[in-house]
């Protein structure tokens, strides 16, 4: 019976520790979206058209500030989905949405194209 050699060995239970590690980071990765992930794609433009429901209902007469608390009281603002949104979210939505609409640059002028559509 032929012996195998030591690089064999060390071959064979390299090859082995290779899969176990693999498949330890595969089982640890998320594999399903969570109830409460607020930063897919389809979250934004939820939270997007909810800051335009807002605004259009304002008359276009809100600081940042009373944005964010006009938003956070509406009935449509689930605080449990949207549990990172904050000041800074808000902010860069409407910077998202300003970059989306070049000559827009300001909580009055989204109201206005608002109501012009």
């Amino acid at each position: 019976m032929p012996e195998i050699e030591t690089s064999t060995w060390m071959m064979i239970f390299f090859i082995i520790s290779l899969i176990a590690s693999v498949w330890k980071i595969y089982a640890f990765l998320p594999n399903k979206v969570l109830k409460d992930d607020d930063t897919t794609k389809e979250s934004q433009e939820e939270l997007t058209k909810l800051i335009l429901e807002v605004i259009k209902n304002s008359k276009g007469d809100l600081t940042l500030n009373e944005l964010y608390n006009e938003i956070v009281k509406n009935n449509k603002f689930d605080s449990t989905h949207y549990w990172r949104f904050n000041q800074n979210k808000l902010n860069q939505l409407l910077q998202h949405y300003y970059l989306k609409k070049e000559n827009l640059n300001s909580i009055e002028d989204i109201y206005n194209y608002l109501k012009a559509k």
